[in-house]
């Protein structure tokens, strides 16, 4: 390729005589009409550019843009001739670069060029279609591809009527696509004023030319040189175009239409509108929306900072367009901030025999916790008021915690809402998100004071010991405003950014244990215990809540399933012996299902369950009836556990005389090991005094177990009772008759106080034992127990361990 300025003269001498050639239409051999240049006849070697996407054909005129880098050389060649032709070439979807002379067709069309412009990356100009050429011998296999042509002749009788009859249809079909498709209105008038039926080859071409036809077909179009055969396959492509144009056009008029249609009801609704404003009938969204605001606020006492905040915001809100994010995000916030209940609050019903008829009619059983809620609406009685309190119901699963708090609410007549916190790691679930986020909103308790519609309801914060932390925040410090009382009257919602009055809010929070609560809010609450419930109380809750209610829901008359009160007793003996009544209603609904798959196989009237045939509904027995452990070095103590309280024996057994040793199994605790020491080294060093040998121990290596080695162990309460079973074991003394005991001990013999001693005096009347050992300190915790739990025990107190060993050893 020559340089780049040899290549620009060529360019220039283009642009500056292809505008200055004349052309004229004459015609040639045998009736043919050709395009040729006045000056000079086509020429024998033309230079080849390739064209991809559709053929090009001798009718057209039309702007093409070639690569300058690649094509620059032949359109330089192409201008520095005489005749500025060169051949165009369908080559299809070949890429440039595997281009070969087997790539190129033998038929392509020769075009004048004008109008050349050179731009940094392209040449562009306009292509004037001659006439088909034939390739006859390959001069250049390469870029700039250079060969020697023909141009066939294209045979053609205009005289024929059949010849005629094609060229009117093409006329007629390019008329009618001319409305159809308006994109080539300027390019239709032009030929159709230029062309007529006694020039049907160049006609032929054009016709073909304005289909969207793929380049194979029009390609084999352009290698037809009889005018009659061409007409032939032209003419069903232009039909087909038309088809085509006339679906489209079908499509966008019921596009059109649609859209018109719509239009057309907007605007008359837009029109309805104003003529109802101007005649004061209605008014517009931002209208309605502060006129219900306000309708909103009728009739409530709203703090004078927060009708500010509203007012301001109903203000912007008067001058947004409704269409705008900002609208939207206002009015949501308006809609909250004019929802809460300012001033509205429900009659409390403090009425002792009401609320003592409704705490009865929804629990059997928990005598000392209805006598708490008791006194706690006879306070606020004298009060006036019992909001700003908050109570910490604790006890294990399935004790009622939950139904406690909605029997409260009950009682009060307050509304009543309840929401779990346990797994809640986001302090934003408290006080709100701020209005920045997207998707933000108030906090739980704010939409709870939406719902209940009042600002006194009865708000019941559920497994608050299960809080979780996380880097969002830590809930339960966000908790502490909530449930202080000096606090509460002006906790801050971040969301709605004004002050909430929660101090009127009676707040019931539920726990299992109260390890997990820290302490600063634990100081907050007012705790009562609801400790399980032996098997009376479970008898009673079973006839009289649970086994009504599975039959209820199941739809089961009463008389088709008869469940003895014997056959109940053992469901809780020995299938349900937990501290709460989920289990048991689990066992209970397990025998409503087969007796109602009884009732549809067997074609049953009616299923008796008695103790002689349970087995047959839920198997062999998950407990048996414990059996008090005896023997030399075995003592039985109390537990507490998460579940409800629990009898733990613990074995002390002389493994051999060899050596001096003490070992200790049982999956213990690091506080259990201890209490194990303690006991050990006390004994050690007071065998004498309690009838011992004082030398036992000095060979024998002891082995101390508490059973169930699986189970973990771990509390400061079995310090007394270990002691015990080593003294037994020095003593040679078994305790013959069931004795409990609990209490932990210090290496001076002083017996410490422990927790649970409800729940553990429970336990022991499940065992069947009677008799119990508690520490001094406990004496009160004892005496406020309820009489059905400590009639026929016998207690015996101690403050030191001699007590201890007064009562099991004489």
């Amino acid at each position: 390729m020559s340089d780049d300025h040899e290549a620009q003269d060529g360019l220039d001498w283009i642009q500056a005589n292809s505008d200055d050639a004349s052309y004229d239409e004459r015609p040639g051999e045998e009736g043919h009409h050709a395009v040729v240049p006045a000056s000079d006849s086509l020429p024998e070697r033309i230079y080849l550019l390739p064209i991809h996407n559709r053929p090009f054909f001798p009718a057209q005129v039309q702007p093409l843009v070639v690569n300058r880098e690649r094509w620059e050389e032949t359109i330089r060649r192409v201008g520095n001739t005489p005749h500025h032709t060169v051949g165009l070439a369908f080559v299809g979807e070949t890429g440039v670069e595997e281009l070969g002379d087997e790539d190129f067709p033998e038929i392509g069309t020769a075009v004048k060029v004008h109008k050349l412009q050179g731009e940094e990356q392209q040449i562009q100009f306009i292509a004037q279609g001659v006439r088909r050429f034939r390739i006859q011998r390959w001069l250049s296999r390469t870029p700039p591809y250079l060969v020697e042509v023909s141009y066939p002749r294209e045979p053609v009788d205009v005289e024929e009527d059949e010849t005629r009859a094609y060229a009117m249809a093409l006329i007629n079909g390019i008329k009618e696509l001319l409305p159809i498709n308006p994109l080539y209105g300027e390019e239709l008038k032009h030929y159709l004023n230029r062309f007529s039926p006694h020039e049907p080859g160049p006609l032929t071409d054009f016709a073909a030319a304005i289909t969207s036809a793929k380049g194979p077909e029009l390609q084999d179009v352009l290698e037809t040189m009889p005018v009659m055969a061409r007409m032939q396959k032209v003419l069903p492509l232009l039909r087909k175009e038309i088809e085509v144009a006339q679906l489209q056009s079908e499509i966008s008029d019921q596009v059109n239409a649609q859209m018109q249609e719509r239009q057309r009801e907007f605007f008359l609704r837009e029109q309805l509108k104003v003529i109802q404003r101007e005649l004061g009938i209605s008014k517009d969204d931002r209208e309605n929306d502060v006129d219900t605001f306000r309708a909103r606020l009728e009739g409530r006492v709203v703090p004078e900072r927060v009708m500010e905040r509203i007012d301001d915001e109903l203000d912007k809100l008067s001058v947004l367009e409704t269409g705008s994010p900002e609208y939207g995000t206002t009015r949501n916030y308006l809609d909250w901030l004019t929802a809460m209940p300012w001033g509205v609050r429900s009659q409390d019903q403090l009425d002792l025999a009401h609320a003592r008829s409704v705490l009865d009619r929804d629990h059997d059983g928990l005598k000392d916790v209805k006598e708490r809620i008791v006194e706690f609406l006879a306070e606020g009685t004298f009060k006036g008021d019992v909001g700003g309190s908050i109570l910490l119901l604790v006890g294990p699963p399935g004790v009622g915690k939950t139904s406690v708090g909605r029997s409260i609410a009950d009682a009060l007549g307050r509304e009543f809402y309840r929401f779990s916190v346990g797994g809640m790691r986001d302090e934003a679930e408290i006080k709100g998100h701020r209005r920045t986020y997207i998707g933000a909103m108030p906090g739980k308790l704010a939409q709870a004071l939406k719902e209940v519609e009042v600002e006194n309801p009865v708000i019941m914060l559920d497994e608050i010991d299960k809080m979780g932390q996380s880097f969002q925040g830590d809930p339960a410090s966000a908790l502490l405003e909530v449930l202080d009382p000096e606090q509460n009257v002006d906790f801050l919602d971040h969301y709605l950014d004004v002050r909430l009055d929660l101090s009127k809010v009676l707040f019931v929070c539920t726990a299992n244990t109260l390890d997990a609560i820290p302490p600063v809010l634990l100081d907050r609450m007012e705790q009562i215990r609801l400790s399980g419930y032996i098997a009376e109380e479970k008898v009673a809750i079973a006839k009289h809540h649970l086994w009504p209610k599975l039959l209820k829901r199941d739809r089961m008359p009463k008389k088709r399933i008869n469940l003895t009160e014997a056959a109940l007793r053992q469901v809780i003996e020995g299938y349900a012996r937990e501290a709460g009544v989920r289990q048991l209603e689990k066992q209970l609904h397990r025998i409503v299902r087969k007796a109602a798959v009884k009732l549809l196989e067997n074609d049953q009237q009616s299923v008796r369950v008695s103790v002689n045939n349970l087995e047959q509904y839920l198997g062999p027995p998950i407990f048996r009836k414990e059996q008090v452990m005896k023997g030399e070095g075995v003592v039985t103590g109390l537990a507490w556990t998460a579940m409800g309280g629990a009898t733990l024996s613990v074995e002390a057994g002389k493994v051999h005389a060899l050596d001096r040793g003490f070992k200790l199994t049982g999956q213990l605790g690091d506080v259990m090991k201890e209490s194990a020491n303690i006991a050990y080294s006390f004994v050690l060093g007071h065998l004498g005094e309690y009838g011992a040998d004082a030398d036992f121990f000095d060979s024998a290596f002891v082995h101390l177990h508490v059973p169930e080695g699986a189970t973990p162990k771990d509390g400061p309460s079995a310090g007394v009772t270990m002691a015990t079973a080593l003294l037994s074991l020095a003593r040679h003394r078994s305790i013959d008759r069931p004795l409990a005991m609990t209490g932990e001990l210090t290496l001076t013999g002083q017996v410490l106080p422990v927790g649970g001693i409800r729940e553990k005096v429970i336990a022991a009347r499940r065992s069947d034992i009677f008799e119990l050992i508690l520490p001094e300190a406990n004496r009160r915790d004892y005496d406020e127990l309820p009489d059905y739990l400590k009639e026929g025990m016998t207690v015996h107190f101690a403050g030191r361990y001699r007590d201890v060993a007064r009562v099991v050893f004489g």
